[in-house]
Parts: C-alpha cells; structure tokens; sequence
C-alpha cells in the first residue's frame, strides 16, 4: 500500500513539497490504538531502539556495579550532538571500567553540533570516537563486557557474544523476527535489523509498561526511560528535537529519533508506544509527524497539545532572517 502525505511544506501559501510516511501507536498489549499508512511496513530503526539495546547494560548489573546513575543511563539510550558533556560522560563511563576511548568501535567524526565542532577545531584537537554520536550506546556496550568478563575487541560483529545478547533482547522485546535474513550494518558498525513499525511501536509501549517483559527486564526498562526523560539533554543536545520536546513535558514522554525518517516515542501515563517512518527519510519532515502524533494522543491536555502542535508547525527562515517557508502536518492528522 502506498502510505499517504504526512507532511506538506508551503512557500506562501502554495504547498511546495510534501512527505508520505506510516505512524502506528500500539498499547502495552499489542492492540493498534491509532495508525496511518502501512503498520507492517519492514523499517530499519537505526538508533531509536538504543534504550532498547540498553537493557543488557543494566540488566546484567553492569550500570550498578560501576555506580551509574540517570546520567549514564540516558547517554547509553543516546544519538548525541557530540558536545563537551556528552563526551566527557563517556570517557568516564570508560574509565570506571577501566577503559578508555581506544576500546570504542563506533569510528570517530565531528560533532554534529556546530558550537562543539568549531570549538574542537579551535583547540587544534581532532575527533575521536568520543565524538561519535553513538559513543554513549557504545561505551555501556564494552562496559558491559568488561562486568561480564566477555573480551570486548570485536564486540560490534554480529557474531559477538554482546551483540547476541542485544539481538535477542531486541527480539524478545519487539516480537519481532531478528536475523540474518533482515539484517543491515549501521552508521556505528553494529548489526540493526529491519522490523515491522507495529512491532517497533509495541516494544516502546512494553517498555513504559512492562507488560510481557518480566519483573527484572521490566524494572531495567523503566530505569532506562526515567533516565532519558530525566536527562533529555544527554539524550541528543542543544536544539534536538528529541531533548526539545521531552523537555517540554518532564517525566512525560520519551522520544528519540533514528536515521532516515524514524522516530520512536512512548506516553508512559496512556501505556502507549509510537514509532513512525518518513518514507524518504526526510528528519525534518519525521520531526513533523512525532510532534503532530504527540499532539493528538495528548489533546485531552490542551496546554501539552498546543505546545506539540506549534512544534509540529515550524517556520523556515533564510540567511536573512526572513520567513520563506513553512511545514505542516497533512490533514490526515484529523
């Protein structure tokens, strides 16, 4: 099926570009609240499931043996700007298991967060994999290792010991087939598997809810979404819409992006979880449909709601200043 336009983008009033995509909102039992467009549309989450990915790293005791809080919880669930704080909470998280940033495999780049990155120029230093956006996923991965006593040089290889525990955790959450057959590499080198978006939806939704996921994995999990809702900034950074939008509903809603288009969220008071797919991988017009998908499943808070539909209408401006565009959720939305 072909999904419908999600998002338009006006140039005065004339609607210049639009964005198809799916959204699907599932509650802590597998029924489909609410969805638009293909529910079972196969998507490669990329890093919106890393707090998913993160439940080895406290269910193993490794995050209570090293005496991590909120802080390393949240960086280990992140997509990260690369700024001062988010690097130096990761070299720390490295050294209290007696590691350093020679462990990562994650490669190294700038910061995508331009402040950081020409700040680092300045200094006449250059990126490590610090820097790297997933460097905060990546150090609970080798620090889990190490607590475990599993050797962590190659631990990003899908035939590593770490990455089948990530593989079935992720399975075991999601419902959903992870194997070779659907397997990809992503940006930081680990295997990512592309799954239905209902079954995306349904994981966030157990994670808020615990509901099939036992006393143990279901207290790790709302560890790690306490942790991310505590901490939006360690989540992504400055001007995120990830960080922007939890922080505009404290211990409310948790959301974090992934590559190309996807977005997963979860509303832990309605028990519910969302994942979404902007069919051309566009972030701006993904950040649209989260924000507009928030407002609807909120509207009975008109405050929360209003402030989720002005995220969901952003105004574009040119060099000058001057408003040239815009972006609006499509009437699908209702």
């Amino acid at each position: 099926m072909a999904n419908p336009v999600l998002v338009e983008v006006l140039r005065g009033d004339l609607v210049e570009s639009v964005h198809r995509g799916a959204v699907v909102v599932v509650d802590g039992d597998g029924k489909q609240v609410w969805a638009m467009g293909d529910a079972q549309q196969q998507v490669f989450p990329r890093s919106a499931v890393k707090a998913i990915q993160a439940l080895p790293f406290v269910e193993s005791g490794t995050a209570d043996a090293y005496g991590f809080g909120d802080r390393e919880l949240a960086l280990a669930c992140s997509s990260h700007s690369g700024e001062v704080a988010h690097a130096e909470l990761a070299n720390a998280m490295l050294a209290k298991a007696g590691l350093d940033v020679d462990a990562l495999e994650c490669g190294a780049h700038w910061p995508s967060n331009h402040g950081a990155t020409i700040a680092l120029a300045r200094s006449g230093a250059s990126p490590s994999a610090l820097h790297n956006n997933c460097s905060g996923k990546h150090s609970a991965f080798v620090c889990t290792c190490r607590h475990l006593g599993i050797a962590h040089q190659g631990y990003v290889r899908p035939e590593h010991r770490f990455q089948e525990m990530v593989r079935e955790t992720m399975e075991a959450v999601t419902g959903a087939r992870h194997d070779e057959a659907n397997r990809g590499i992503d940006g930081c080198s680990i295997p990512t598997f592309a799954v239905p978006l209902q079954n995306l939806a349904l994981g966030f939704a157990r994670m808020v809810t615990g509901n099939g996921l036992g006393a143990d994995r279901a207290g790790a999990a709302r560890r790690l979404m306490s942790a991310c809702m505590s901490e939006p900034f360690l989540v992504a950074g400055t001007d995120r819409a990830d960080t922007e939008l939890m922080q505009t509903a404290p211990g409310r809603i948790f959301v974090k992006v992934g590559a190309e288009g996807v977005f997963c969220a979860a509303v832990p008071e309605l028990g519910l979880g969302i994942a979404l797919k902007c069919d051309d991988g566009a972030g701006r017009a993904a950040e649209v449909m989260i924000a507009a998908a928030l407002a609807r499943l909120l509207a009975a808070d008109e405050a929360l709601s209003g402030t989720m539909k002005k995220a969901a209408n952003p105004v574009l401006r040119n060099w000058n200043g001057i408003e040239v565009a815009s972006l609006r959720p499509s009437a699908a939305f209702g």
